[in-house]
């Protein structure tokens, strides 16, 4: 951890996002993300290039602690996502990058289908995506997902699922970013295109931790093999 937060300051790039919006949550109070964010250089500064990346770390500098939630905005006279940093620092979650041998060998156990569309494509076309998104790791998970070289066709199976890179359209490994991210900041699950199901728990968060991974259970985007299986069971005794 830090010595100081000069220490932790001094590791961030001149002008980079992340530095501005710490320059915003340095002082450990409310920020409203509507009014409070006015110098930094994009509308985009919630994801993993602003307050997902503070809270995760990286290689050279820990994660931090941060709180959201809506608040009353007496700016804005009205409620809005606001963000505070409780002046913890957190270990940080780095995402190691995969091994040529590990990549081939998980589009072999799916036989190079993504898992939505059910289609076999060139692995150009495929993404191999961690089920538990990376805002939910933890030291302990980043540790046991990154162990590649370690890890047999049962753990792929239960840890990683294809799918479809953007060739023009929506990209599936996008649209799954965006329904995670939305319930890290909000507790709403993701719908997969809209579909109102879930094979466990409902459509809030529960988790008090919300790193718990017993928290993706019963989403679409977590699994999407498992959802459309539990799916297909509710349709055929309906």
């Amino acid at each position: 951890m830090p010595e100081s937060l000069e220490d932790f300051e001094g590791k961030f790039r001149a002008g980079t996002i992340q530095k501005q919006v710490f320059e915003v949550l340095r002082d450990k109070q409310w920020h409203c993300r509507d009014c409070d964010y006015d110098h930094v250089s994009t509308a985009q500064f919630a994801g993993g290039g602003g307050i997902q990346g503070l809270e995760r770390g990286n290689r050279t500098r820990p994660g931090i602690e941060i709180e959201s939630a809506n608040r009353y905005c007496y700016i804005c006279e009205r409620r809005t996502r606001q963000d505070r940093w409780t002046g913890e620092f957190v270990s940080s979650v780095n995402l190691r990058a995969m091994p040529r041998a590990f990549i081939n060998r998980t589009m072999c156990v799916f036989d190079g289908r993504d898992v939505v569309e059910s289609t076999k494509r060139p692995p150009n076309q495929l993404t191999i995506d961690h089920k538990l998104p990376m805002i939910r790791w933890n030291v302990e998970s980043n540790e046991r997902l990154v162990d590649y070289d370690n890890m047999d066709e049962n753990d792929i199976r239960e840890h990683f699922q294809l799918l479809k890179k953007s060739n023009g359209k929506a990209s599936h490994n996008l649209l799954k970013s965006r329904a995670c991210e939305h319930c890290f900041e909000t507790g709403e699950r993701g719908k997969p295109f809209g579909i109102d199901f879930f094979y466990s728990g409902g459509p809030m968060w529960l988790p008090a931790d919300k790193l718990d991974p017993n928290g993706c259970k019963g989403c679409g985007w977590y699994d999407f093999a498992v959802w459309r299986k539990h799916l297909n069971q509710v349709l055929t005794e309906i």
